[in-house]
C-alpha cells in the first residue's frame, strides 16, 4: 500500500505524521510526506521520503507582530488574517495537486491529511481513492463533552451549548471556500453539495478520524460518530545519536542533583514580545530557586548567553531531555503537551493561541498542571509560584508519573496503522 500523507503547520503538526510514516514503513507499506519545506530535514532524517509544500500561510505566523494583534485582536483580526492568505493557500493547494499527481505522492492507495491542509479530501476525491483525517487535537468532529479547542472560549459553557462551538471551524470554509472551489474547478471536480466538509466522503458517507490521543488524556467522546476514533499519541523518539546529543552544559547540569532543573520552550510561534517573555522567564526560575534549561531554538523566546543558572541552546530532543528535568513550561501546543505527559514530569503551560488554552486546562484537570498562565500576562512572580508547585506538590508529581505510566503502555501508531490497513481495504 502506498500512502501519501498530507499536513500542514507548525512541528507539532508535522511530527506525529514522521511517527505514522515510519510505523507504515516497517509494515512494509510506502509512504510519502508532503509538508512546508522548513520540516524537510526533520522528515528525511529519519528515513522518511519527504515532498515539498509551500510554506503559505505559516510565514505570516512566523512574525511575532501577526501573531500578537491576531491573538489580541480576536475573531475580527482572525478574518483579516485570513483574506492575507488567500494566495498563500492557492500555493499550497497547487503543490499538493503535483506531489499526488504526478511528484512523489503519484500512485497512492490512501490520502491521510490533517484537515488544515484543506487539500487532502478533494484530492483523494480526484484520484479516486478513500481519505482519512488524522489529528493531533480534535477540532472537527463536534461534542457536547468539551467546546471547541481551536479557540480559547469560557472555561465552562453548557453541555448543549459546547456542540455549537465547532461551527468555529466553518470560517475556513467561509474565507477560502471560493479559492479552493476554482482549485477544485481546475481539477475538473464539480460543485457537489458538502464539498468542503472533509467529514464527508464525496458519496455522502462519514469519512473515519483519527485523533492522535491518549484516552487517559482525552476520553473518547461517546457522542462522537464511529468513524471517529481516538488511537492514542504518535510518538516519534530521536532517529540518531546526532539528533539525541545534549549540549555538554545541559548534559552536565541535568547529571548534577543538588537542585531541581526546569525545561522551558514556547514553542516554534513567535509571542507578542519574546524579548519581555525570555526576562520574565529568567526571573521566575530564580525567583523560584531552580536552574533553567532554555530551548529558544524554534522562536518562542530570545536567544540569550547561558548564565551558571540558565542554560539556553536551541532545539532538544524532548524524548531524552524531559524525564530527566523536574519539571517542563511551555505554550501548550499538542505535540509539547504529548511528550511532557509521556515524560511523566509537571507541566506548567502558558498558552498564547490557538489549542493551546485548551491542553492548559486539560493538564490542570487532570492533575498534573497549575492553572494555565496566559503567555500575555505572564509575570515572573507568577509563574515562580507555579514553578514551585509543579517541583513540589507530592500530588502533582504523583498524578504526572501516573499518567506517564499510562501513555508509555499505548502504542498509538501501531493502532493507527492498523485502522489505516482496514480503511484501505474497506469498498
Amino acid at each position: 500500500m502506498k500512502v501519501l500523507i498530507l499536513t500542514l503547520g507548525t512541528r507539532g503538526d508535522v511530527q506525529p505524521f514522521v511517527a505514522l510514516a515510519r510505523e507504515l514503513q516497517d509494515r512494509g507499506h510506502h509512504a510519502v510526506l508532503a509538508a512546508p519545506e522548513r520540516f524537510a530535514d526533520l522528515v528525511t532524517g529519519h528515513g522518511v521520503p519527504f515532498a515539498r509544500v509551500d510554506d503559505g500561510p505559516l510565514r505570516v505566523v512566523d512574525s511575532a507582530s501577526t501573531v500578537g494583534e491576531v491573538a489580541a485582536g480576536g475573531v475580527r483580526a482572525k478574518f483579516a488574517l485570513m483574506r492575507r492568505m488567500r494566495t498563500m493557500v492557492t500555493a499550497v493547494l497547487d503543490d499538493c495537486w503535483q506531489v499526488a499527481s504526478t511528484g512523489p505522492g503519484a500512485d497512492a492507495d490512501l490520502i491521510v491529511h490533517n484537515g488544515q491542509i484543506m487539500a487532502g479530501h478533494h484530492i483523494a476525491e480526484r484520484l479516486g481513492v478513500p481519505a482519512v483525517m488524522a489529528l493531533p487535537t480534535p477540532v472537527y468532529v463536534p461534542t457536547r463533552q468539551f467546546p471547541w479547542p481551536g479557540q480559547q472560549l469560557p472555561e465552562r459553557l453548557p453541555t448543549w451549548l459546547n456542540r455549537s462551538t465547532y461551527a468555529g471551524m466553518t470560517a475556513v470554509t467561509v474565507m477560502f471556500g471560493r479559492t479552493v472551489d476554482r482549485w477544485r474547478a481546475g481539477l475538473g471536480l464539480p460543485r457537489r453539495r458538502g464539498r468542503h466538509d472533509p467529514l464527508r466522503r464525496a458519496d455522502g458517507q462519514a469519512a473515519p478520524v483519527l485523533h492522535a490521543v491518549s484516552q487517559a488524556v482525552l476520553p473518547r467522546p461517546t457522542d462522537w460518530p464511529p468513524t471517529a476514533r481516538v488511537t492514542g499519541y504518535w510518538f516519534m523518539d530521536a532517529a540518531t545519536d546526532a539528533t539525541r546529543a545534549v549540549p555538554e552544559p545541559v548534559a552536565a547540569a541535568l547529571e548534577r542533583g543538588d537542585e531541581p532543573v526546569v525545561f522551558v520552550s514556547f514553542g516554534s510561534m513567535a509571542g507578542p514580545d519574546p524579548v519581555a517573555t525570555t526576562q520574565e522567564v529568567v526571573r521566575a526560575l530564580r525567583l523560584a530557586g531552580v536552574r533553567g534549561v532554555l530551548a529558544t531554538g524554534w522562536g518562542g523566546l530570545q536567544e540569550i548567553p547561558s548564565t551558571a543558572d540558565v542554560f539556553a541552546t536551541g532545539d532538544l530532543p524532548h524524548d531524552v531531555v524531559f524525564s530527566r528535568v523536574a519539571a517542563i513550561v511551555h505554550h501548550g501546543g499538542a505535540g509539547t503537551t504529548a511528550a511532557a505527559i509521556r515524560a511523566g514530569r509537571p507541566q506548567v503551560i502558558c498558552p498564547f493561541v490557538a489549542d493551546q488554552p485548551f491542553w492548559g486546562r486539560r493538564m490542570q484537570q487532570l492533575g498534573v498542571a497549575p492553572a494555565p498562565i496566559d503567555q500575555r500576562r505572564l509575570t515572573a512572580s507568577g509563574l515562580a509560584a507555579a514553578i514551585r508547585q509543579a517541583v513540589e506538590d507530592p500530588a502533582m508529581i504523583a498524578a504526572a508519573r501516573r499518567l506517564g505510566e499510562q501513555v508509555r503502555a499505548e502504542k498509538g501508531v501501531v493502532v493507527a496503522v492498523d485502522l489505516l490497513e482496514q480503511f484501505a481495504e474497506e469498498p
